[in-house]
């Protein structure tokens, strides 16, 4: 299989069900956003410690599996939620757990933080600002047509456990969070 199929050469492609539409189509746009986050997760994974990359991959694939549900039409839906479900309330739960576990091993927040201190803290936080605009976009896709809200919620809880391991990540480099000062002027 060629990995070209030129079938996108004027300016659509396919969607999980055989419907062609534009490529600046608001669907395309979720999942493309949502393909951005995973790839930059993938360079975060690659500069974490093990036990962080391992997580981070998990939340890849399930990120993936996301990709695909975005890519299907409703009237395709029921095909894909038999080969690949994607939810069980144990994806929230999971996030909040290790949200709650790292947070009480961080010492509380004073102040907003500004991306940095160590590199992989902010590459975390690239990959937080990423999962919000997924998270926008698929806010304007949810308010034209069906989508599952769960999604929603999870990247929700998604871009607050990348700022929680951002910010752990800090701690485990002995680096401190930056902390955000008003610019004054100049």
């Amino acid at each position: 299989m060629k990995i070209y199929t030129r079938a996108g050469d004027e300016g659509e492609t396919g969607l999980f069900g055989g419907l062609r539409v534009p490529k600046h189509d608001l669907r395309i746009q979720s999942y493309g956003i949502v393909d951005e986050l995973n790839a930059c997760l993938g360079l975060c994974a690659e500069a974490a410690p093990a036990s962080t990359s391992e997580i981070l991959r998990r939340e890849m694939s399930r990120l993936f599996d996301l990709g695909a549900h975005l890519a299907t039409p409703g009237d395709a839906k029921s095909e894909i939620k038999s080969k690949l479900p994607f939810w069980d309330d144990h994806c929230l739960t999971l996030l909040e757990g290790e949200i709650d576990t790292r947070e009480g091993e961080l010492e509380p927040l004073k102040t907003f933080v500004l991306p940095g201190g160590c590199e992989l803290s902010a590459r975390l936080h690239l990959a937080r600002t990423i999962c919000r605009r997924a998270e926008r976009n698929l806010s304007r896709l949810m308010g034209r047509e069906p989508v599952d809200e769960r999604f929603a919620a999870y990247l929700n809880r998604l871009s607050d456990w990348l700022f929680v391991l951002a910010r752990t990540a800090n701690a485990e480099a002995g680096v401190p969070d930056v902390p955000w000062t008003p610019a004054r002027g100049g």
